[in-house]
Order: structure tokens, then sequence, then C-alpha cells
């Protein structure tokens, strides 16, 4: 096997694609015809293969390396390189296939970025904000290529400069960018892959189910066809972007309760309206929506560039009011800070409001003739009083939003462990909820007491070379946070006999990690609606 499901060779000593595998297993299985057949089937194909047919790759051209990157996004994707979002939206409305390069993106800049045939940062991991977006897109993307240097409508590696508008493309899976266009395969999935997945899917029926995490309807749409057993994690903070993203500032401007009031009214509209697609296109599944997450700064412009504009005379009234703003929540670690549970203490009307447009969202279904599933989850938690202060705040909210229709309504409660002293409290945390999610993506972090956007490309890769550590933790769910989490499985059902228990972190995706999940006993897992196939089969390899 030439891994990542490149060619590899067979006994007559022909090259072998990855669909060619996946073709002659399900073949031979349905020839012979036997239940054995196909559990030898789905055994003999690596869930890397699935990976392969499901994204095009280079086949040919001259391979000019620029500089190599984390492959957070597996693809190949040629394209001009455009450097900001006005310019790289431009060049799309004109026709062009677009490569957007940053240094970092940021909710702001989605709107551009799904327009987009690549993404490229020098900043960032495998869980930034650009590689998460990717790979729920489907995007191919490069992140952490740290020897890119931004200049004026340019970039600059070493003593090469590449200028807007210039073709490059990269290679999503390892992480190269190179200078020029390749030429590219698109993607190959044969048609005995459906097969080969739904005799997977029977072998790990009742044991592990495969989830998405799915934040808009389309990607609801998509993750359903991909076979998702429903919503893992929606994200609710991606749906106060693109046009929402101006209320949410004027929410965080307010300088009233009045202003607060009209722009939190006016974010449920939205809400509501976001959220009854998605529960539309997973009818019948189940559904799990974690409320806010994030803190308030990253749906304000960058502090940085927000200084440099006011010393140079470029602010006015407003972008002044969004410098206050972006001072007054200012961090030093933002992912360590206000946000999650601690946002909505400080702020309960925001996780009022959002538990007000999921009922009346709910409730528009059912008046549909739909089915909606909901587990309402709440993030970050660090101990029992915190979340039962807050379950008894959406508890409130949902009876009061839903009235005397609250017996129409299906919905469960839990919370998100991604913080050590929670996984440790397990037990205590147990007998409020109906379930946990594990968000493995933080946990890691704080377990290894990395920062994972600083470490990935600068210090695991030596760190792996040199055997230090066995592979990078935030793609291969390391064996010290796998014990936690069997650990908080253990404590917590010992607590709440029938708790259900998911992992909701890109460790969904990975099969090494799905391996340890099953035996530390999790009932499902999610990942981004492109892993899920691979999912799906890696998950009756561990099984099995």
């Amino acid at each position: 096997d030439a891994g990542a499901g490149g060619p590899r060779r067979c006994n007559s000593g022909a090259s072998m694609t990855a669909a060619d595998v996946i073709r002659d297993a399900v073949r031979s299985a349905l020839a012979e015809g036997t239940p054995d057949a196909q559990r030898r089937a789905v055994r003999s194909v690596d869930p890397v293969m699935v990976e392969a047919v499901l994204h095009a790759t280079f086949t040919g051209g001259e391979r000019r390396v620029l500089c190599q990157g984390v492959g957070a996004s597996p693809g190949a994707a040629i394209g001009q390189v455009y450097f900001t979002i006005e310019e790289a939206m431009d060049a799309a409305d004109r026709g062009e296939r677009v490569i957007l390069a940053r240094p970092e993106t940021t909710p702001a800049d989605e709107f551009a970025m799904r327009l987009a045939d690549g993404i490229l940062t020098s900043r960032g991991g495998m869980a930034s904000h650009a590689a998460v977006v990717a790979r729920g897109w489907g995007l191919p993307a490069v992140v952490g290529a740290e020897a890119i240097v931004f200049g004026d409508a340019c970039m600059h590696v070493g003593e090469v400069t590449v200028a807007e508008g210039d073709v490059i493309s990269l290679d999503g899976s390892t992480g190269d960018v190179l200078l020029g266009a390749l030429e590219v395969a698109a993607a190959e999935a044969p048609d005995e892959l459906e097969t080969l997945l739904l005799w997977a899917d029977e072998l790990r029926a009742g044991r592990i189910a495969v989830r998405a995490n799915a934040d808009t309807a389309a990607d609801a749409r998509r993750a359903r066809d991909f076979g998702a057993e429903g919503i893992g994690l929606c994200r609710t903070e991606h749906q106060f972007l693109g046009e929402q993203l101006p209320i949410v500032q004027r929410l965080i401007l307010a300088e009233s309760p009045e202003a607060e009031a009209s722009a939190l009214a006016e974010l449920r509209d939205a809400q509501r309206e976001d959220l009854r697609g998605v529960l539309e296109a997973m009818d019948g599944l189940p559904v799990t929506v974690r409320l806010l997450d994030p803190p308030l700064h990253e749906f304000l412009p960058p502090l940085d560039g927000l200084v440099v504009d006011d010393a140079l005379g470029r602010l006015d009234e407003p972008g002044r009011r969004l410098l206050a703003a972006a001072r007054a929540w200012h961090e030093i670690n933002p992912m360590l800070g206000t946000r999650g549970v601690r946002l909505a203490i400080l702020k309960p009307d925001l996780y009022r409001m959002q538990i007000r447009a999921l009922v009346e969202a709910m409730l528009d279904r059912v008046d549909a003739g739909g089915a909606p599933r909901v587990e309402v989850m709440i993030p970050l938690v660090i101990d029992p009083a915190e979340l039962a202060l807050v379950l008894d705040w959406v508890r409130d909210e949902i009876g009061t939003a839903a009235g005397e229709r609250l017996a129409d309504l299906a919905i469960g409660l839990g919370t998100m462990i991604e913080t050590p002293r929670a996984a440790l409290l397990a037990e205590q945390l147990g007998p409020h909820v109906e379930f946990f999610s594990f968000g493995t993506n933080d946990l890691t972090q704080m377990v290894f007491g990395f920062s994972r956007d600083d470490v990935e490309r600068r210090l695991l890769p030596t760190y792996v070379e040199r055997e230090l550590l066995a592979s990078n933790p935030f793609e291969t769910l390391d064996a010290a946070v796998a014990e936690l989490v069997a650990g908080a499985i253990a404590g917590g059902r010992r607590a709440h006999h029938g708790l259900q228990t998911g992992l909701c972190g890109e460790h969904g995706g990975d099969p090494a990690s799905i391996r340890a999940l099953v035996r530390a006993g999790i009932d499902y897992v999610s990942c981004s609606p492109f892993r899920i196939p691979v999912a799906r089969l890696a998950a009756a390899h561990a099984v099995l």
C-alpha cells in the first residue's frame, strides 16, 4: 500500500488505485454472497482510501514547492491568489478560480471563503478557523505556512515573490504550496463505495453511530447525503456571520438596555430561520445545538488593525466605537478566557435568546409536519454548580417559549466536556444532563498545555520525528486524553445510567482515534461532512 489511497501493487504486478481496491473488494464479496465475505471486504479497505476517492488529486506537472504548511483539508486546488476579501470576491465575480491567502481567517472572512477554490494561511493549525471551515465545506486548505510574509498585494517566501493574481496550487493533503498550475484528477468515488459503506453500517449498528458537525441547512443536507445519522455539533456562532454580523456588532456596541434588546430580537429572528433550515434537513434525526461558544471579540475587526487605522486617522466615529469595544473585550489568552458558559453567565440574555429561537424553530417544523429532535449543549463547563445554574435558565426559557406546546417538543440537555476539570468531575456533572459530548480539540490543548495554533507547524513535526510523541495529538487522539475521556464516560454513567456520550472534535473522523473511542464506550462520533464516509468505515473496522 502506497498510503493515502495511492497506487499499490496487486499480485499480477499491475498498479491499483484506491478506487480499484474498493471495486475489487465489493465485487469479490458480491460474487461469494456471504456475510463473512462482506466483513472481509469491509476489513480489506483502509479508511484512508475512502478519503482519497472523495477528493481531487494532482496527477502531473512540475511540483515547484514554494513552501509547506499543515495540510488542513484534503484535495487539490489551483487558482489565482488574492490577499484581501474584496479582491477575492471581485475575482470570483469575474469567473476566476480563486485561492484566498491570509495571515489567518476570521468569521468575517467567510463570504469570500465560500467563493474560493482553496484557502491558504500563514498562521494556525488543524483546529484553526480556516481549517475547520474548509473541512466543513470540502475546500482544500493549507494553514500554518509560516515561511510566507505578506506584503502590499503580494506575498514573499525568501527571495520569491508571488503577486496578486498569480497562479498557485495547494495540496491540502501534504500541505504543499506550489507555484503555477498542476494537472488535476477529479474525485473518483466508484459506485461500489456506497455498497461497502452500507455493509460497514450494518456491522457497527448498535455499537457506534456517526454524526456530522454542520452549522447550516446546506451543510446538514450534504452530511445526510454522506450518511450522517444526525448532527453532533451545530455551532450556532457560525450563524452569526455574513448578513448577521452587523447585528452582532450592534449588540456588542449597545449602550442602553433598549439598544441591546433590539439587537437581540433581530438576531433571534435570524437564528430562528437558520435553525429551522437545519432541523428540516435533519428531520427525524438528532441535532445537537451548541449554544454560543467563542469570545465576543471574534465578531469584531482585529484589534491590531483598528489600532493602526486609528493611528493613521482612518477611523470614523463607528470605527472608533469598534476600537473601544475591541479593547474592552480583548484578552491575553481568549481560548481560556470569557467564552462559552462563562460568557452566558455574564450576558444571560444571549443564551435565553438562542433557546427562544430554537424552540420557535422547532415549533415551526412541528407545524409543517416535521419531527425535530434537538439536544441543547452547554460549552466549556467546569463545575456542577455552574452547569446547574445555566440549565435552570435554559429549562425556564424552554417552558416560557413553548408554553402549552411543551409536550410537542423532544429536547435533551447536555454539556460539552472540554476541560480536564469537567472530565474529572464527570460523576458530579452526570446527574444534571442527558448527554456528554467531548470537545477533544480543546481538551487535548489543555491536557498538553499546547497552544494548538502555535505548536502544530513549529513544534509537533520535530516531536514526532524524534519520537517524543507518537503522532500529532490534534490529528490522532492521544492515549492520555483517551484515558481521560474513558474515565469521564464511566464516571458520568455511574451517576446517570443510560447517559449518552459522543465526540465532536476533529478526532471523530480519524480512524485510529475512533478505535480508541470505541474501546472507551462512546455512543457516537461527529465529524465534518466530507469525513463521514471515512468515519463510517473506520467505525466498522473498530467494531470488528
